[in-house]
């Protein structure tokens, strides 16, 4: 009876030693800490943009534009939407006027009044001296300016 008891323990062993080579070890767990960056809220405030670059809906009219007898504009982008306006709008008046976009033009103040730059034709300024060209600015009956 001990040889056969001893044959079940030999092979409850055997059994065991068996179950355990067959049985795989855990994975080891990877315990290093890596950093995360923190997401950032973003500004309140939208960033600046550059003049240079913002949108101007009259953007192409920049640079100068004549009249007759020595009168001009010269139209510079300033920030969003608005211009700086040089000009001689006749013999006796020379100004520089700050400029916005309108829904035609680019409005101005010049003393009291409200003006406004709008596309036209030569003949459409009323001017002889224009008549003929084709791309014009016109701010009121007898006051115009083209590209030369």
């Amino acid at each position: 009876m001990m040889k056969a008891s001893m044959i079940l323990m030999g092979a409850a062993a055997m059994a065991l030693l068996t179950g355990c080579e067959k049985a795989e070890a855990p994975a080891p767990v990877d315990t290093t800490m890596t950093e995360v960056p923190i997401e950032t809220v973003p500004s309140e405030t939208p960033p600046a943009e550059d003049a240079a670059t913002a949108p101007h809906r009259f953007a192409n009219w920049a640079g100068k534009w004549t009249g007759p007898e020595g009168m001009y504009v010269t139209i510079t982008a300033a920030e969003p939407g608005k211009y700086k306006l040089e000009m001689q709008s006749d013999l006796d008046t020379k100004g520089t006027y700050d400029g916005s976009d309108s829904e035609h033009g680019i409005q101005f103040a010049r003393g009291t009044e409200k003006l406004s730059l709008t596309r036209a034709s030569g003949d459409e300024t009323g001017l002889k001296y224009l008549a003929d060209k084709k791309e014009c600015l016109k701010v009121k009956d007898g006051e115009g300016y083209c590209r030369d």
